[in-house]
Order: structure tokens, then sequence, then C-alpha cells
């Protein structure tokens, strides 16, 4: 009788060994994706990393993760994360990005919706971010923002832009690429809030237009109402970074899918799930833009938008 149990086992052990490799490759891998609001952009995002991720891995397990603002919980959130043994983690905009990287050791981080993620020291460079962290961020290059705004003033020779400490690093980089367009980009930066009033009447008398980047120490609503009203007053065209500046008086930005965003970092996460490291995966750029003028701003200023960017706009603010 023994001689049969033992007979019994020796069948039956590689069987069930096999069985349970079987149950473990069902599971799937597991996301762990970190958010700290519930907007509208960031649920687009989201359900765009989602929809790539499952089409390529169905068994791909997801648990969401909505941070605290409360810094005490931190470590709480980190634990929690961790005994998961997410196989990568999914973070969307720059707080959850941060927190990750502080936490989150050498787990493989993939964020999505970063504005300046090179600035905020998330990645090295866009080509080779290093470390364990890459992603889909949504800054649009310098290159196709002023050749839009070449697009809608042919005679442009100078722009200007402000900037401050954050931003600073940015500035050369952006002159080279200026250049490269027939440009000259004059930055003026801009320390403290006493400061502003004199940098914008300096940058609007020697600029034939205003670029922006998205500094919030510099774009405060108060600042941001100031800039605004006195381009116009000078009759400055000025391209804002984002729509919600149009709609307030800019003449032109250019926008993102966060959803398409949300897809590209979903892309970046199968190359991960399938073994290739944060370090050596570039981070992207958005690849859908969206154009939105101010119709009103632009007869205020007499510019008349070419037909071909008219009808690709995705809103005109009148």
């Amino acid at each position: 009788m023994k001689l049969r149990r033992d007979t019994l086992l020796a069948f039956l052990l590689p069987i069930l060994g096999t069985v349970c490799l079987l149950r473990s490759e069902a599971v799937g891998q597991k996301v762990v994706i970190v958010t700290t609001d519930t907007l509208t952009s960031t649920q687009r995002s989201v359900s765009g990393v989602k929809s790539v991720v499952r089409s390529a891995n169905p068994e791909a397990q997801f648990r969401e993760i909505l941070l605290n603002q409360d810094v005490d919980k931190a470590a709480q959130f980190r634990d929690s994360i961790l005994a998961l043994h997410p196989d990568v983690v999914v973070t969307n905009g720059t707080d959850a990005t941060q927190f990750a990287k502080s936490n989150l050791g050498r787990t493989p981080i993939v964020f999505s919706s970063v504005m300046y993620p090179v600035t905020s020291g998330f990645a090295e460079t866009f080509n080779r971010p290093g470390g364990n962290i890459t992603g889909a961020s949504l800054s649009i290059p310098p290159r196709t923002q002023f050749e839009y705004f070449k697009t809608i003033i042919p005679n442009l020779k100078t722009i200007g832009v402000l900037y401050s400490s954050n931003t600073a690093s940015m500035i050369p980089p952006a002159q080279v690429v200026a250049r490269s367009c027939g440009l000259e980009l004059i930055a003026l930066k801009v320390d403290s809030d006493k400061d502003l009033a004199a940098r914008v009447d300096s940058i609007t008398r020697v600029t034939n237009g205003l670029w922006s980047l998205a500094d919030p120490s510099l774009f405060t609503p108060q600042s941001t109402k100031y800039i605004l009203i006195n381009a116009l007053r000078r009759g400055t065209p000025f391209m804002g970074f984002s729509r919600i500046l149009v709609e307030s008086g800019a003449l032109f930005a250019l926008d993102f899918d966060y959803k398409a965003v949300g897809r590209q970092a979903g892309e970046i996460v199968c190359q991960v799930l399938k073994g290739a490291q944060p370090a050596n995966i570039s981070v992207t750029t958005p690849d859908i833009v969206w154009f939105h003028y101010n119709e009103k701003t632009a007869q205020h200023m007499a510019i008349k938008m070419p037909d071909s960017l008219v009808a690709i706009a995705k809103e005109v603010y009148r």
C-alpha cells in the first residue's frame, strides 16, 4: 500500500506542479496605477494606459491607488504598494511620479502626463532617461511650437519668453532650436513678483511675439492676468502653454489628448512587462497635438488666422 501511495505521488507531483505553474501564469502581471486626483484628464489618461495593456496582456491585473495629500501617510501608501509586489507602477502627473520616485526603490515606474520630466528630475534626457523611470510626457517640442508660431505670424523674427529658476535649464536648448527655425529667442528671468512689470514691459518692446513655459511659480493667477492684459495692450501675439490661457485671451496654444498620452504610456508599460529596462526606453512626447485659438484676440490684433489652422482647430474661443 505504501508503495502504491509513493508511486501515486510520484505520478501526481509533476502534474500538480504544472497546474500550479499554469495558475501562476493565468494570474497575470501586476500593474499598480498611482494617481493624486480624479480629474477627467487623469481618468482619460488611466483609461488609455489600461486599454493598451489589456490588449497586449489580457491577464494583467490592475490595482489603482489614489494618494492622500497627507504627507504623514506616505509610508502607509508606500508599504501598501510594495506589498502588492507590482511588476510595474504607473503614475499620473508630477506629484504621483515624485512620490513613486522617492518611495518605491528600484520598482519599474512608467509615468503619464508629466510636463517637464527632465526639469523635474525624473529623467536624465528624453532619449536616455536612466534609472528606473520613463514614460509619456506632455512636453510638446519647442520646434513644433515655433513652427506653429511662424505659420500664424510669417514675418516673425524675435520671440520673447519669461522664465524663473524652475525653467532656466530649458532656455539654452530652446534658443538653439529657435535659431534653427530662423528666430531669435530673447529670454528674461523673473526673480520675484516685483520684477514682473519691468520684465513684461521690456520684453514686449523688443519682440514680435511671446512664447510661454508652464512655470507654476511664474504663472500665478495674478501674474497671468497681468501678462495677458499687457500683451493685448501692446498688440504682442502671445502663445499660451494651455487652452485655458487661450480662453483667457492668449492668441493660441497647442494642447494634447490625455487619453492618447495614456496610450503612449501603456505601450511603454508593455515593453517593461516584456523585460525592457525603463532606463533604455525613450520618454515620449504627445503624438496628437490640438490647436486652439482666440478669434476675438486675433481680430483685435488684426491677425488673419491661416485657413489651414482654422480647419484643424480643436476649439475656437470668441
